[in-house]
């Protein structure tokens, strides 16, 4: 996610983290209102709910549209609307942690499930189990994948020999392999991907 994206999303939680606020937006999904109507739903005084909805304009959540001596205040769905399709997608706010360190995380893993130091290829290391988790599993993995050369073609047999020194189930493991697209496989010929 952009940098402006995420102020724009962060600006977006702060202008609703407000009960009045948010009970503003939801009167004005339903009807236009003034600000003394505003505030006599919520039993607020008038400055406190231009204040807020000072905040919400100033998010383009709410608009203005002069009628008489007053301003009418209504949600701007198009806003909403727009936000949503651009900012609230499943792959934008997966985006928001793509700066954090994943490798904390499979560190960790890796020391849960790996017995001898896994970042040491000279110390003695096993599998402990194969993980169930699918995402835990995945880090296993990518570290057996690892303990391949890129480039080099494994017969099956040898495959089996490396994988077996890390666990005595190497079938689970290179079927694991392949499905993961780790590796592929051909004419029990493997290599690494």
């Amino acid at each position: 996610m952009q940098k402006e994206q995420f102020n724009v999303l962060l600006s977006f939680f702060k202008a609703l983290a407000d009960e009045s606020r948010l009970k503003i937006v939801g009167i004005l999904a339903n009807q236009e209102c003034s600000v003394e109507e505003l505030a006599m739903l919520l039993r607020l005084k008038e400055p406190t709910v231009s204040h807020h909805l000072a905040r919400l304009k100033n998010m383009n959540l709410v608009s203005m549209r002069p009628e008489g001596n007053s301003h009418l205040y209504r949600l701007d769905s198009e806003t909403l609307q727009s936000m949503s399709k651009e900012i609230f997608t499943p792959e934008q706010m997966a985006s928001l942690i793509e700066d954090l360190e994943t490798e904390v995380w499979s560190s960790k893993v890796l020391k849960n499930y790996i017995e001898g130091n896994a970042f040491d290829k000279n110390s003695v290391q096993r599998l402990k189990e194969i993980p169930a988790s699918r995402k835990k599993r995945l880090v296993i993995l990518e570290w057996l994948a690892s303990q391949f050369e890129m480039g080099v073609n494994y017969p099956e047999p040898m495959v089996n020999e490396i994988l077996k020194r890390y666990h005595p189930d190497c079938a689970t493991l290179r079927r694991e392999l392949i499905g993961c697209k780790l590796m592929q496989r051909e004419n029990g010929v493997y290599w690494r991907l």
